[in-house]
């Protein structure tokens, strides 16, 4: 992006709450045009609610944003002439065939007559489907319906797509295609591509990433920097006394060891090169251990303090479901 080029996403104090529980805390980021811009957080972290704003679905309780330079507030219907948005459940009409439900959203974004015939064609060949047009949805496959989904976001040619949750319930290979086709039409498209996900695999394919957590945003930068910028390496032990283990940990090495999806965890420079320490000096027998370098689980602990999993469990998800009853 250039100095002088306009940011396509642009927030400010973005706030949302729901009675007194607040599920977006005052956040602020841009997004740069034509980037993949991630957000990576646990279920009930407030992705979806922030991208809900932005789409002009949820209106802020405070602060400001903007998109394609249009005010999610003031300019509603300018913000949804120039996004695409591919929610995290399923919207197609089963009953339709493929081709009939991108006729319907032409129909419904005001795509001219006369080009809408050859944008079906542009966008369902992007996706691989134009030889399943006829077909109805309800014959398709999981994966089949998300990248129609996908198609149908970009037939009215938005300058930012939305993916919430973009491959939720979809098995790893079909994740993966789905995922190149993303990244062949960020080509083609000339597109900025705004997208939430909990899975670490997922965020790898964005240029940047912010971590948000409990509505706020903890951090933001590439995935190859925010990874850089751990530094240590991870060690995992399994013992037959985990408490013990994390005490001795403690006193004996000086390191904070935390029990983490079931596994004693702590971070150290050259992990491997302390392992032969570790077994000398630990003072009660380790029956497996295991080293790797920083990823993003690792990011995310260290700037969260839980793993993205132990993070799924806690009380964000619940305490928006109690003060939504209240409502």
């Amino acid at each position: 992006m250039t100095t002088t080029e306009a940011p396509a996403v642009a927030v400010r104090g973005l706030r949302k709450s729901y009675g007194d529980f607040e599920a977006v805390q005052g956040i602020d980021f841009e997004v740069r045009p034509g980037e993949v811009f991630g957000f990576l957080g646990p279920n009930g972290a407030g992705k979806t609610t922030t991208i809900s704003m932005l789409c002009t679905l949820t209106r802020p309780s405070g602060g400001s944003a903007s998109v394609a330079g249009h005010d999610v507030v003031k300019e509603r219907d300018e913000v949804r002439r120039n996004i695409g948005l591919v929610f995290q459940d399923p919207t197609l009409d089963g009953y339709l065939t493929a081709e009939q439900n991108l006729r319907f959203h032409a129909e419904l974004y005001g795509v001219p007559r006369e080009a809408v015939a050859e944008r079906i064609r542009q966008v369902m060949e992007m996706v691989a489907l134009w030889d399943r047009r006829d077909a109805k949805v309800n014959t398709f496959s999981g994966g089949m319906k998300r990248r129609l989904e996908i198609a149908r976001g970009l037939l009215h040619s938005p300058r930012v797509l939305f993916l919430d949750e973009p491959t939720v319930g979809l098995d790893p290979q079909t994740r993966s295609a789905i995922w190149g086709y993303i990244n062949r039409l960020r080509h083609s498209e000339d597109i900025t591509i705004f997208m939430t996900t909990h899975y670490m695999d997922e965020a790898e394919y964005c240029d940047r990433i912010a971590i948000i957590d409990h509505g706020q945003i903890v951090v933001i930068d590439s995935p190859e920097a925010l990874k850089a910028s751990v530094g240590e390496d991870r060690v995992q032990i399994h013992t037959a006394d985990d408490e013990r283990a994390i005490t001795a940990l403690k006193e004996r090495f000086g390191l904070d060891a935390a029990l983490r999806e079931g596994v004693v965890t702590f971070a150290v420079p050259a992990g491997e090169a302390f392992v032969p320490r570790l077994f000398a000096e630990l003072g009660l027998p380790i029956s497996s251990v295991s080293v790797s370098r920083p990823s993003l689980d690792d990011v995310f602990m260290n700037y969260t303090g839980s793993t993205i999993r132990d993070a799924e469990g806690e009380s964000g998800s619940s305490a928006w479901m109690r003060a939504m009853a209240r409502r």
